[in-house]
């Protein structure tokens, strides 16, 4: 019997839409910490994001992610947060899955401009207690006021901080949203299943427009 205890890295998002940027986090966070899994987990109804107006449903969300991590068997599909119950915050993300895998250290993977506004998240101390944050790195991102920020949430916090050793992708959703919307192509941005998906479902477009891939 294996007594050794899981890891298990979470990527909470919007994911709208998923895109190469998200994959390549998870992916080099399992090798840098040596985590038996990544879970990908779309927000129901991020309180950060509440306005939603002209964006994919949550169930094509999640339709997206399924299809951008299929082939990858380190990624899993987590529907936590995909609840009708209000909005999602990770303090209680985390003391559900703690509580329901207590053999499991879950690394909480985050952009490092998420550190600046962590302390302001709810019940930031709880979040630390029960996992290790794992902060991606972005180029316009000074190293020395990362460290800095890193140094203060470790004190104030007691936090378990990992920097994510990764090349730096730094596009987002709402750049491929634009994109999209002017017709450009998003070859190697995207996954080409879930590029297929947008097109079928007529996503983020307006009339005209000439196709993605």
């Amino acid at each position: 019997m294996d007594s050794r205890r899981k890891k298990k890295g979470i990527m909470g998002g919007t994911f709208d839409p998923i895109h190469i940027g998200h994959l390549i986090l998870g992916e080099n966070a399992c090798l840098q910490f040596g985590l038996d899994s990544v879970l990908f987990m779309p927000c129901g109804n991020p309180p950060h994001k509440q306005d939603r107006e002209g964006r994919a449903t949550t169930q094509q969300r999640i339709e997206m992610v399924r299809l951008a991590i299929a082939d990858n068997p380190h990624f899993e599909l987590s529907l936590v947060e995909t609840h009708d119950q209000g909005y999602s915050y990770t303090k209680e993300t985390l003391k559900k899955l703690t509580t329901e895998h207590p053999d499991t250290d879950y690394y909480f993977i985050m952009g490092a401009d998420s550190l600046f506004h962590f302390e302001h998240w709810r019940g930031p101390e709880e979040i630390c207690r029960l996992a290790t944050l794992v902060v991606a790195v972005r180029n316009h991102l000074p190293a020395k006021k990362l460290d800095q920020q890193i140094a203060y949430i470790r004190e104030k916090f007691h936090a378990r901080i990992e920097k994510l050793d990764t090349p730096n992708i730094d596009i987002s959703s709402e750049t491929i949203r634009q994109w999209i919307q002017e017709g450009k192509s998003l070859r190697y941005y995207v996954r080409d299943n879930v590029i297929s998906y947008i097109e079928q479902e007529h996503l983020y477009r307006q009339i005209g427009t000439e196709p993605l891939s």
